[in-house]
């Protein structure tokens, strides 16, 4: 693919700051792309590419993010488009199904796509009752087997008390749960929890979002971390902050096209140990993607490779004029505050 600054008129293209100019970004482009279903709140992800001396990185912080706390995913970008990712230890990344909260006949369909014998299911939403939880759940085990693995998201929706009462119940329903991640909110409330309940506590946004991401492993609110290349501001620096906590990492997406996969799965092939599958396999929550051959998983695992975009799907998934508009303003901020 060309690498040369594309024209400010081409679809979803970007003016480069100046800044990011100096720092060796060339081409920047706005994509959106359509979900499968409604994931997280949304049904389409977009956000921008960004090209640089070693190749293509993804910026795509969501909406939801303020400035400030986007600019952490547009570090993440810069160091990958511009910096060698690290050595990997493993050629290949164990991934889990993710299963949205959705029927549990579908759960049960999409539990194994891709060969995984781990499913992250999703719980706690709005929309959906414990009993309904407790449903989908009984559905993955059937779909993955007395010797599958499963894991459930509660995206801190629960209370504490909540959080106690509901997580027996779920273990049961699931046959035994792997561990629960981010059951709450607020870190005082995941070491209560902790205390409370013999299922592992995973750290997801008490990690991405905090000021001090090794805060949860401090305090012991955790037996594990939850870390997502974008927000926590790189590979490297994901590397760094795992030496720092001790603790076994599970490396997850944040809902990225493949070039951004790719970044989770540079994370995972250079973690030192990798003891649990992570969630790297999202991409099948999108319709389409920006490169040829998606990362899908086989077998259960995803290659670390790093692919490289199409331009005839860049300008198929190039962001309207309006939405270029708000990723060129956004990009700007963003920017002005890496000082």
């Amino acid at each position: 693919m060309s690498t040369a600054p594309s024209a400010p008129s081409a679809p979803g293209a970007l003016e480069v700051p100046s800044s990011l100019r100096e720092l060796g970004i060339d081409r920047a482009c706005a994509f959106t792309i359509p979900m499968t279903m409604r994931f997280r709140g949304i049904e389409e992800r977009d956000g921008v590419l960004l090209h640089g001396s070693e190749g293509w990185a993804e910026f795509s912080p969501f909406w939801d993010y303020a400035a400030q706390e986007s600019s952490a995913w547009l570090r993440a970008a810069l160091a990958d488009a511009t910096a060698p990712r690290p050595a990997a230890v493993r050629e290949t990344v164990p991934v889990n199904a993710t299963i949205p909260v959705i029927q549990p006949a579908l759960a049960h369909r999409i539990a194994r796509v891709g060969g995984a014998s781990t499913a992250k299911v999703k719980v706690a939403d709005p929309g959906s009752t414990l009993a309904e939880d407790a449903e989908r759940l009984e559905a993955v085990r059937d779909a993955l087997g007395p010797g599958g693995r499963i894991r459930i998201d509660a995206n801190g929706a629960w209370d504490r008390d909540e959080a106690i009462a509901a997580i027996p119940l779920l273990d049961a329903a699931a046959g035994g749960l792997e561990y629960v991640e981010q059951p709450v909110a607020s870190l005082e409330d995941m070491a209560a929890v902790r205390r409370a309940v013999a299922v592992p506590l995973a750290a997801d946004e008490s990690v991405r979002r905090a000021e001090d991401p090794l805060r949860v492993a401090r305090a012991g609110a955790a037996d594990l971390l939850v870390m997502k290349v974008q927000p926590l501001g790189g590979v490297q620096r994901c590397l760094e902050l795992a030496e720092q906590a001790g603790l076994p990492v599970i490396v997850s997406s944040a809902l990225e096209t493949s070039i951004g996969l790719s970044a989770g799965l540079a994370l995972a092939a250079a973690l030192p140990d990798l003891e649990h599958a992570c969630g790297l396999a999202t991409g099948v929550l999108l319709t389409g993607d920006l490169v040829t051959a998606p990362l899908r998983a086989k077998n259960g695992e995803i290659p670390a490779q790093r692919p490289e975009p199409d331009d005839d799907l860049l300008q198929r998934h190039a962001a309207g004029a309006d939405l270029a508009r708000r990723w060129q303003v956004r990009l700007e901020e963003c920017a002005a505050l890496l000082g």
